[in-house]
């Protein structure tokens, strides 16, 4: 039987376990089960994409806080995949953005 992990944030033991991961009963804090594992992310048009690689936003995007967002075409060089919901982790004009993969083409 493998031994279930301390909440990361309170560090209480025996948190519950949730579809993709773990909730801690006491803060309600709650982590994936191995945060190293980022899976296959693909991008709109099906190629996989790895860290480094350039892509090229194919929609518009919207940020809070900054008027009028992101246009299509935008290049966004040297990105990081991460575990989530946004997999993909990049700059344009020094703000760090976090990407859905459908919304990128690998460049």
């Amino acid at each position: 039987m493998s031994e279930s992990p301390d909440c990361p944030i309170c560090t209480m033991p025996e948190p519950l376990v949730a579809k993709d991961g773990f909730e801690c009963a006491t803060c309600g804090h709650e982590w994936f089960a191995d945060p190293d594992a980022v899976g296959e992310v693909r991008d709109v048009n099906g190629k996989l994409l790895a860290d480094g690689d350039d892509v090229v936003v194919v929609k518009d995007l919207k940020l809070d806080g900054k008027t009028g967002g992101i246009k299509v075409g935008t290049k966004v060089k040297s990105i990081r995949l991460v575990a989530g919901d946004h997999p993909i982790d990049g700059k344009i004009d020094g703000r760090g953005i976090l990407i859905m993969a459908d919304k990128v083409k690998k460049a």
